[in-house]
């Protein structure tokens, strides 16, 4: 049941970032025909494009951590044992889920209120900016929401290795008798 939920939610998030990308793509588009062709610029798509631009890189973002797709050092725990290097992803999943938790989603939820409070609103549009913000806290969430779920794969590999190793050490102890 909860993998299933896991796809829904997996699914909703990746056709949500592909919509973003091609409505961006389309508003770069209207921009620069505008602009180059038509001599004379649009007003609205370059706040669109930044609105855009914020929700794509915040949701890519959790997309990125779901398929472990994060840019990383590798080359340090390349060299570590399996059991090092697994325990090191125990350790950055806690942190990022931590940091996703208290900075984008308590943070992100702060910011947004603040936001509406003082019904801050865009220049062109005149939207609330509250909404273009609500991108951090729903962001926080998947980011916070993936880092747990690796935290238990990691932790219960790091579980599985040790229990492997004793019953290696058990087995070889056994042949030498």
């Amino acid at each position: 049941m909860f993998m299933k939920i896991k796809k829904v939610l997996d699914t909703a998030l990746e056709w949500l970032v592909m919509v973003v990308v091609g409505v961006l793509v389309l508003d770069v588009l209207w921009q620069v025909f505008t602009r180059k062709v038509l001599n004379d610029p649009s007003k609205w798509t370059e706040e669109t494009a930044i609105f855009l631009l914020i929700w794509v890189s915040l949701l890519g973002a959790a997309v990125a951590m779901n398929r472990g797709a994060h840019l990383g050092i590798d080359y340090f725990t390349g060299k570590l044992s399996i059991r090092n290097r697994v325990a090191t992803e125990v350790f950055v999943f806690a942190a990022v889920g931590l940091f996703s938790l208290y900075v984008m989603v308590i943070g992100g939820c702060q910011l947004v209120a603040i936001t509406f409070y003082y019904n801050q609103l865009s220049p062109v549009w005149g939207i609330q900016m509250g909404y273009v913000y609500l991108a951090v806290p729903l962001s926080g969430l998947f980011m916070t929401f993936y880092s747990i779920i690796g935290l238990i794969e990691r932790i219960s590999e790091l579980k599985k290795k040790q229990f492997d190793e004793s019953l290696h050490v058990s087995e070889s102890a056994g042949g030498l008798d």
